[in-house]
């Protein structure tokens, strides 16, 4: 199982956000995507935040946004991201989500350049298959 890696199970084509970016846009493109959070990026793709589910829930449910003020992604998004690298283990990822708080990670080059993101259910299924595999080359 320690073969895994994450370039495997990535996602290579995640919903992303710009800084300028609205709230409101920022919802809409989870919504369709059906993702918890993505990855803020520049004009050179480097990632430069991170936007879920609850940060856009917090600035829709504050004063702020029933005063109509429009709010943007860098109004809400978190500036530290925790990234991981596409030749890093599935395993200890695993093992890192054990302890860490995010459940959605964008996966980045040396440069910290977005190559993609990796979720709790794509590690999941990851180690369901490896698993699943082992078992039928037993039986």
């Amino acid at each position: 199982m320690d073969l895994l890696k994450i370039s495997d199970h990535m996602n290579r084509h995640p919903v992303t956000f710009t800084e300028e970016m609205s709230v409101e846009e920022a919802v809409n493109k989870l919504i369709l995507a059906e993702q918890l959070g993505g990855p803020v990026i520049n004009k050179e793709k480097k990632v430069i935040g991170f936007v879920s589910e609850q940060d856009c829930l917090s600035r829709m449910l504050s004063g702020t946004y029933h005063l109509q003020q429009a709010a943007s992604v860098k109004d809400v998004m978190r500036r530290e991201v925790l990234t991981v690298k596409s030749y890093h283990g599935i395993v200890d990822l695993a093992q890192t989500m054990l302890m860490a708080k995010p459940k959605v990670y964008p996966v980045v080059d040396d440069d910290g350049y977005l190559l993609g993101v990796i979720s709790r259910t794509d590690v999941l299924r990851a180690i369901d298959l490896e698993l699943h595999s082992h078992y039928k080359a037993v039986s």
